[in-house]
């Protein structure tokens, strides 16, 4: 099998790197890529939101399956431009999409499909914006109702503070604050069937102890010792087929990841937000933990056989994942920065490139806000979280930033 994988961030290298352990899959590529994908994947250079042209490649390379990795590139419609040339692609069309695309279309959905989650108003003016934040009350929960790169989302006490972000997204939900630690789940659609991945949890905000702004995520780990036995069996009835549904019901059935947010509440999950694609960093220890041939798992979604699959295979253990990232990040983050340490060379440990490129001399150098996901695996929590570690201490970039506490409470359970 030949597969396309489009994007260039740390999931779309977890990505190439569990389709190149595939013995089904004979040739990966990637487009546009980065430095470390290169080593697994040969790259191409392409827009990753131009469907004629992510299709053309397709197409020139005879790929049997495009993967398509970021929400920008599905929101745009690239799935739906790979899938009209009669190529098998994983990832929503366009307006199934929507549920990350638009946080007010997601709500709909979820209203519509009883899914359980937070109340919420969609707001375009200051007046309505300040009247559903006294309506709530503190913590103040709003949402930039587009996409945001997973840094559109304000939770903070300040009622000032919540008001500002509204003004500066213009359209925004705003929603009652779910108290309970969070989850992400992601479920694999082919538009009638959906089957769980293992359950992770990642942390976003930049600093320790949850402080400062939110990012794109700065680590993450699977599984979850603390988490319900039943939680994927309760979430994948309460949450993932009523929403699969619901969007068949509509005509826009859902292909692809449903990536759920999750708060365990006191009453059960609910859902924070969806988005329609992979997690990052999530997505890094969760294919680390996959027993499963990825290729044919992807390739069973994208042409409606998933029923027919056999059920998923897990690896014993743990996977534990730290974002290196760049100086300024996730305000301004200082690009160019050479990169010193790797491969890395502990046992059980290794780094997975997220926003790096090559410079004229050919070194490894920044090239984004996430440089590295340094992934630690072990028996457990406890001993993969310090090979991730162990890992970090080998690498060194001028003006680098990471958390020191990824996983450490579920380490110490």
């Amino acid at each position: 099998m030949r597969v396309l994988v489009i994007g260039s961030g740390g999931r779309e290298h977890a990505l190439c790197r569990a389709l190149r352990l595939d013995p089904a899959v004979v040739e990966v590529h990637c487009a546009p890529g980065n430095a470390g994908i290169a080593e697994v994947a040969t790259l191409h250079q392409v827009t990753p939101t131009d469907g004629a042209a992510v299709t053309a490649l397709a197409e020139r390379l005879g790929a049997d399956l495009v993967v398509i990795g970021p929400e920008a590139p599905l929101v745009a419609g690239v799935a739906d431009a790979v899938r009209a040339a009669g190529i098998a692609c994983f990832g929503p069309s366009a307006e199934a999409a929507r549920v990350e695309g638009s946080k007010a279309f997601a709500k709909d959905v979820m209203t519509a499909a009883g899914v359980p989650t937070a109340r919420a108003y969609t707001c375009t003016t200051q007046e309505e914006a300040a009247a559903a934040l006294d309506a709530f009350g503190a913590p103040y929960v709003v949402k930039d109702d587009g996409l945001a790169a997973g840094k559109g989302v304000v939770v903070t006490d300040s009622r000032e503070e919540a008001l500002e972000h509204a003004r500066a997204c213009g359209r925004v939900v705003i929603e009652e604050y779910l108290d309970g630690p969070e989850v992400s789940l992601f479920a694999l659609c082919d538009g009638t069937d959906a089957v769980p991945l293992q359950p992770a949890q990642d942390f976003k905000r930049a600093y320790d102890g949850d402080k400062g702004p939110n990012t794109g995520g700065m680590g993450a780990y699977t599984p979850l010792p603390w988490a319900p036995e039943d939680l994927s069996e309760r979430v994948m009835a309460e949450i993932v087929r009523p929403t699969v549904a619901e969007m068949a019901r509509r005509g826009t059935p859902y292909t692809g990841v449903l990536y759920a947010g999750l708060a365990l509440t006191a009453d059960g999950p609910r859902v924070i937000e969806f988005n329609a694609r992979f997690g990052d960093p999530e997505t890094q220890v969760v294919l680390d933990r996959l027993e499963t041939p990825l290729a044919g798992l992807l390739l069973a979604c994208a042409t409606g056989t998933l029923a027919g699959h056999p059920p998923l295979r897990w690896r014993d253990g743990a996977a534990v994942t730290v974002v290196l990232a760049a100086e300024n990040y996730p305000a301004d983050p200082v690009k160019g920065d050479p990169i010193a340490g790797l491969p890395v060379t502990v046992e059980g440990a290794y780094a997975l490139h997220a926003g790096t490129t090559l410079d004229g001399t050919n070194r490894v150098v920044s090239n984004g806000g996430r440089v590295l996901n340094v992934v630690g695996t072990g028996a457990d929590v406890a001993q993969a979280r310090a090979r991730a570690y162990e890992a970090l201490e080998q690498i060194t970039m001028r003006g680098s930033h990471h958390r020191s506490d990824i996983a450490l409470t579920a380490a110490s359970s």
